[in-house]
């Protein structure tokens, strides 16, 4: 089988949709022959077992970047196109391109159709794009697929495509090592991009609000965002007088990123919506129990007693905080080697190669 998948950037700085790729590239490479499309960058992540390909992504060589496509859709005869992510105008197109040549189409949004996401700079951005292109993508679609269930249900609600399948995203499990020993460091956690929906902010404010109960405590927020945002974070945590026990390190990749999930005794995403959070499934991987909300689909962490899922609010993260640190060590130790299992159990990055290869095969019968 062969597929070609699109992403607008494979950039390190693409965030969760890039790593997505990287990972599902891992197992669904050995299995099929796969093809990514992308625009150059100049800080690429490192993706095994596939081809890499170029085409013109500026606006203005529109004509350019179709011949580019067409040419190697025609070339490499895939029996499946995928289409990640949404809104950008290339994303559509490629949608159309492949289309008009007879190809099968896969779309995954990654979250990015979820209500909160339309709703922003609707007027301005999200409207004018449905009309012009957005939603015939959607519908010319043969399958779109969806992180989670209550992703799917979203999409379905849109009412645009009803071939929405749930395939959920995975980790490369083999290769992150579970941490040896659960001794408390006193570290708190927090990896994401420094967006308003992750909620660094409700975590700040959080601390600000156990006080003293933290005094030895070191909390971590680890990321890259918007240098305003970034920089009203940081002015946040001197405003409270937080500077001793809150540290921003910027953006942490490889062994940096995996030295972190092993030294915190917990890990914390106040996320408003997550299609799936990768992050989450790393820090079970390393047996680090979790604190989330219910704005991400992980109410495994409940089943599987590795963590606390809960209401977005700073009184809520604060009584999770509190119950995690009246944890002993053994319980710590229990908590994290059943996160660790549901990671091997369920989000697996073959388990999930495996569901994409049975979902492409149906479509191209």
């Amino acid at each position: 089988m062969k597929v070609i998948h699109y992403i607008p950037s494979i950039d390190r700085s693409s965030g969760g949709v890039g790593n997505y790729l990287q990972l599902l590239a891992h197992d669904l490479g050995n299995i099929a022959e796969l093809h990514i499309v992308s625009h150059e960058s100049d800080n690429e992540l490192a993706i095994e077992n596939v081809s890499i390909h170029y085409i013109d992504g500026k606006l203005t060589h529109l004509l350019k970047a179709k011949k580019q496509f067409c040419d190697l859709l025609n070339a490499v005869r895939p029996d499946v196109v995928h289409i990640n992510s949404c809104w950008e105008v290339l994303c559509s197109y490629t949608v159309f391109w492949a289309k008009s040549l007879g190809y099968r189409v896969v779309i995954t949004p990654h979250g990015m159709l979820e209500p909160w996401v339309i709703r922003k700079n609707y007027w301005k951005k999200k409207l004018p794009a449905l009309l012009l292109y957005q939603k015939r993508a959607l519908r010319m679609a043969d399958a779109i697929v969806a992180t989670a269930q209550t992703e799917k249900e979203n999409l379905l609600r849109l009412n645009y495509n009803n071939n929405v399948y749930v395939v959920p995203t995975g980790i490369i499990v083999d290769n992150i090592p579970t941490k040896n020993n659960w001794q408390l460091n006193k570290t708190i956690l927090f990896l994401a991009l420094l967006r308003p929906n992750k909620g660094a902010d409700l975590l700040i404010k959080a601390v600000n609000k156990l006080g003293k109960e933290l005094i030895g405590y070191n909390v971590i927020i680890a990321g890259s965002g918007e240098t305003v945002y970034v920089e009203s974070l940081k002015q946040l945590v001197c405003e409270l007088n937080l500077n001793n026990t809150i540290t921003f390190t910027g953006a942490v990749y490889g062994d940096e990123k995996w030295k972190l999930y092993h030294k915190a005794d917990i890990f914390v995403l106040p996320t408003l919506n997550e299609n799936f959070g990768i992050v989450v499934a790393e820090a079970l991987a390393c047996g680090t129990p979790v604190i989330t909300t219910k704005g991400a689909p992980w109410s495994d962490l409940v089943t599987w007693n590795c963590g606390w899922w809960i209401e977005r609010s700073v009184d809520s993260l604060v009584e999770a905080i509190k119950s995690f640190m009246a944890l002993t060590d053994d319980e710590l130790e229990r908590m994290g080697r059943n996160g660790r299992r549901l990671v091997e159990t369920k989000y697996s990055s073959r388990r999930m190669a495996d569901e994409m290869f049975r979902l492409y095969g149906r479509l191209s019968v």
